[in-house]
């Protein structure tokens, strides 16, 4: 498999893609309206402790409250703020630390921002504080040693093991991470030593800095993307920036300059996201549909409580049986459902509806199929057995808003719901509103400023649709086109003054 990560760089934005075997699996876009939170650690005050909701709200600065369950607030949360060098102890049982009677409205916390805000919802946070690197995650006030679970080799992992019990400072936790997989121990020393030093001066600002407020932020989303993805299984690194491109050859000469080869600066005329042809790829994550090579499609649509997503067969014409058939489409599928996921970051409860196949052993295959795509995915899922109905229920870890809504933001005219009332539908309103008028005054000249497809509609024809609501409600009404109007929106004004008219009822709408 060929994995590539290309970078488009404007003065707006940052916009980043991994392909795997030149398809696009991952976007990552950063502007200055949508910077990157997670990692980022405050010194925090608690703002309400809730013990039936078993949270608290956390206040970071930030025009929400943050959300911190208590199964996130560990025992040792208060020696970030103790002058004493005290060793770590293990984590106690919920029966000997209880948040809701540790924490205090007022106090001071250490937070560090693992999911960013979604909607309505602020961001979620946790005490338990780490620090990443290229190789390991530095853990304060811990003890713990941790090694990636992709790291599958017995023998590396009791290797990293017992080198980070060598090298683990104290009062320290420590996780190896996947690309420490084969690294020795000077390398692992140099990170860890890099990553001390960032302590050390996060340390200052805790004890000096007024809660709320900012004492350290993670890598910007470019660098911490090299960090976390530009591995040995990377074939390229494409940047079309030259400053970006001397960013991330000097991080990288640092930490693995065995890759630094790998990074090239695009210098083509044409936009760097045509020539590796991603940019089509990225306009067709606005559609519900996405469709395979095999003629079948799936239908995508993201709800408040979950995601749903439909396959259909729709132009496959399959030359077996119809269970042979179905379940080449729920194999394809299910490797495209998990390369959307990725791509769209869809996250929270996905709820698959996939065509039904009959045989429990087909039903097996489409489950097993979807797991193996999934295993590639970084966030965390967790899948389900089909049902008897043919669905497939799964969790997708969802740590941001989607991408898409970094790049696109609600229509004003529909509010986001892609549906804007007909022509008859609005003149079904405005003869209310006449309606509501003649009730209330006796002014019988108006003036109705309305959309150029309004406008023809109602003055089509001899005996046009303007003329019969005059004679209905025996009124002079002229209307004129207004092409600054939305779509089923119009404009009542007196004929004398010209003024706008808006009856009670209007006001309270808008209210």
């Amino acid at each position: 498999m060929t994995k590539e990560i290309i970078i488009n760089s404007t003065n707006e934005e940052t916009r980043i893609v991994l392909r795997e075997d030149e398809k696009v699996v991952e976007l990552f876009v950063e502007a200055p309206e949508h910077e990157r939170m997670v990692g980022d650690i405050y010194k925090a005050k608690v703002s309400r402790v809730l013990p039936g909701m078993q949270a608290a709200f956390i206040d970071i600065g930030l025009d929400q409250n943050a959300f911190l369950h208590f199964s996130d607030v560990s025992s040792f949360y208060k020696s970030f703020f103790s002058d004493k060098e005290e060793p770590p102890r293990r984590r106690r049982s919920y029966r000997d630390f209880d948040p809701a009677r540790e924490l205090r409205r007022g106090q001071d916390i250490m937070v560090q921002i693992v999911k960013e805000p979604i909607s309505t919802k602020g961001c979620r946070v946790t005490s338990e504080i780490t620090l990443p690197g290229r190789f390991v995650v530095l853990i304060p006030y811990q003890r713990n040693i941790g090694i990636s679970r992709k790291i599958e080799d017995p023998k590396e992992r009791r290797r990293l093991k017992e080198l980070a019990r060598q090298i683990i400072p104290a009062n320290f936790g420590l996780i190896i991470r996947t690309v420490a997989g084969g690294k020795s121990e000077r390398e692992l020393k140099r990170d860890i030593s890099d990553l001390m030093a960032t302590w050390k001066k996060m340390e200052s600002q805790i004890k000096e800095a007024e809660a709320p407020s900012l004492v350290y932020k993670d890598l910007s989303m470019a660098s911490s993307i090299i960090r976390d993805l530009f591995t040995n299984d990377v074939n390229q690194v494409h940047v079309d920036s030259r400053k970006m491109m001397r960013d991330i050859s000097n991080y990288v000469k640092d930490v693995a300059p065995h890759l630094v080869h790998k990074i090239n600066y695009y210098k083509g005329k044409e936009p760097i996201f045509d020539h590796f042809k991603v940019e089509e790829e990225l306009e067709k994550m606005t559609h519900s549909q996405a469709w395979m090579k095999n003629g079948g499609y799936i239908v995508i649509h993201p709800t408040e409580a979950l995601v749903s997503i439909d396959v259909n067969s729709g132009k496959y014409i399959g030359r077996k049986d119809h269970e042979t058939n179905s379940l080449k489409i729920n194999l394809e599928a299910a490797r495209e459902i998990a390369r959307q996921a990725r791509l769209r970051d869809l996250g929270g409860l996905i709820v698959i509806d996939f065509i039904d196949v009959l045989e429990q052993e087909n039903k097996k295959k489409i489950f097993l199929e979807l797991r193996k795509e999934f295993a590639k995915d970084r966030a965390i899922t967790k899948i389900e057995s089909m049902s008897r109905f043919g669905l497939i229920e799964m969790t997708r870890q969802r740590v941001r808003p989607q991408v898409i809504h970094s790049i696109y933001q609600a229509c004003p005219t529909c509010s986001g719901t892609g549906l804007v009332p007909t022509i008859a539908t609005t003149v079904s309103r405005m003869e209310r509103w006449l309606q509501r008028y003649r009730a209330s005054r006796g002014d019988r000249r108006v003036i109705i400023h309305v959309t150029p497809d309004v406008y023809s509609y109602m003055n089509k024809g001899r005996y046009n649709k303007r003329l019969r609501l005059m004679w209905k409600y025996w009124m002079k009404i002229t209307m004129v086109k207004d092409e600054s109007l939305d779509v089923g929106q119009f404009k009542v004004f007196t004929a004398h003054k010209k003024q706008e008219i808006i009856l009670p009822e209007d006001k309270k709408k808008a209210a």
